[in-house]
């Protein structure tokens, strides 16, 4: 496989394209296009450039190869990159803006027993062009430019565990945030982690002020163990200190993701160990009704069964939101898309 042109910060280009002996000009010109999604074949360059960029470099680091359109306009994507290996990710329409949701490595090796990215086990990590090249497709594809964005807030929340692919996930957070480039502010980035404790404490101290969203879906040690492996390295404990130092470096609140999974983590007292866990921190929990996935033997709550779940949390003084269902008829949980694409092959 070629390197990844998507890869290069700004300063990065300049160098590559001056030292093929180009006016500095043409680094502008180099990076618009690739900051409007465009192949390095389709970017208004003299043809020696192209050429030579493209002996070394990825011509398109991944494609859209199938798009699925839910009844409530989320739409879910399938990207193949370069390499053969498939990704997926979701354009989520919202009041105040239009969110993608981004993979940062092919597969996951976390093994959360609700989550379909991790059934097959992590495959590699994607460079940080990779992931920038997944925001660029779908910006360009919904008339986005990097002035006028289509696509306004990122969460990294598709398969695989940001945290566990730092260096790269970094080097797209400086890169996708670039003044010149697509722009869009760190603020209006998630990052979701299982909580690997000891990057929290790395992502605190890198001055960028992301939304921090931790995935606890327990109350106990014990029982996060039994849906996240990830529990039996670190606890609750050895994370809510990390959140601490983070809020403390960047003034960010963070929240806490809560999966409500029937016979689980859903009764009286669930929320009474939340409250207890949690009130008085500056955090938000963000309850989730499972999106069901057919090699789990996990099954969600109804949605009056949720809403009672969330005043409990409410009256416990806990700021708690139920997080509206989208995209669930087109598979919208990150891995279900994928998943479902290798068993087809398989067969």
């Amino acid at each position: 496989m070629k390197k990844i042109l998507q890869d290069l910060a700004y300063g990065e280009l300049e160098s590559l394209i001056l030292s093929l002996g180009e006016k500095k000009f043409r680094v502008r010109q180099a990076y618009d296009g690739l900051m409007r999604g465009k192949k390095i074949s389709q970017i208004n360059l003299p043809s020696a450039l192209r050429q030579r960029l493209l002996e070394e470099y990825e011509d398109e680091p991944i494609r859209i190869i199938e798009t699925l359109v839910s009844a409530d306009g989320t739409e879910k994507y399938l990207f193949r990159l370069a390499d053969g290996n498939i990704i997926e990710g979701v354009f989520m329409r919202y009041k105040y803006g239009n969110t993608q949701c981004v993979s940062t490595q092919v597969g996951c090796r976390m093994g959360c027993k609700f989550c379909a990215s991790t059934l097959g086990g992590l495959v590699r990590n994607l460079t940080a062009g990779e992931i920038l090249a997944q925001v660029l497709a779908v910006n360009s594809l919904h008339g986005g430019t990097a002035e006028k964005r289509a696509v306004t807030n990122l969460v990294l929340m598709g398969s695989g565990e940001p945290l566990d692919n730092y260096d790269n996930v970094i080097k797209f957070l400086r890169n996708v945030t670039a003044e010149g480039g697509i722009n869009i502010s760190a603020r209006n980035i998630s990052l979701s982690t299982c909580g690997l404790v000891p990057k929290i404490y790395s992502l605190a101290d890198e001055n960028i002020p992301l939304n921090l969203t931790i995935s606890l879906h327990q109350t106990t040690d014990e029982g996060r163990a039994r849906t996240m492996p990830v529990a039996k390295k670190y606890s609750i404990a050895e994370i809510l200190k990390a959140c601490d130092y983070y809020f403390e470096k960047t003034g960010r609140r963070y929240i806490f993701e809560y999966s409500l999974i029937a016979g689980e983590n859903c009764g009286n007292e669930h929320a009474d160990g939340l409250i207890s866990l949690l009130k008085g921190r500056p955090c938000h929990v963000n309850l989730i009704r499972l999106n069901e996935v057919k090699e789990r033997d996990l099954n969600t709550i109804t949605e009056k069964q949720a809403y009672r779940f969330l005043g409990l949390l409410e009256k416990g003084g806990l700021s708690a939101t139920l997080r509206r269902q989208i995209g669930a008829d087109i598979g919208g949980a990150c891995g279900q898309l994928r998943a479902s694409r290798l068993n087809d092959k398989k067969e």
